[in-house]
């Protein structure tokens, strides 16, 4: 079954600093569906504990299977255009609208 189109918890303010979490969730995709975050249309990154990520100055942890995206603490370089987009490999991904948060 394709996935349905998510639904993205984004807060619109978080103050510098805080710990702040994003959601994505949807519920018909079977086998369950795969999450990717993007922010300003680009996709982010998965942090994996290599060099590289860490290189990249990443503050967030984003898990593809549970659709959270976390900043330890956010930072006004974090202040942008979010959204996410279901994908189980059957039909064609689906993405929930573009929340804007701003730190």
């Amino acid at each position: 079954v394709a996935p349905s189109t998510p639904v993205c918890d984004v807060p619109s303010s978080a103050m510098t600093g805080t710990v702040v979490q994003l959601s994505c969730k949807e519920n018909e995709g079977s086998p369950p569906s795969e999450y990717q975050w993007y922010k300003n249309g680009v996709a982010l990154l998965e942090k994996t504990g290599t060099g590289s990520a860490r290189a990249a100055n990443i503050t967030y942890t984003m898990n593809k299977k549970s659709g959270t995206l976390l900043f330890n603490t956010v930072t006004k370089n974090d202040t942008g255009e979010y959204f996410c987009e279901a994908s189980n490999g059957i039909g064609l991904s689906q993405k929930c609208s573009v929340k804007r948060m701003q730190v």
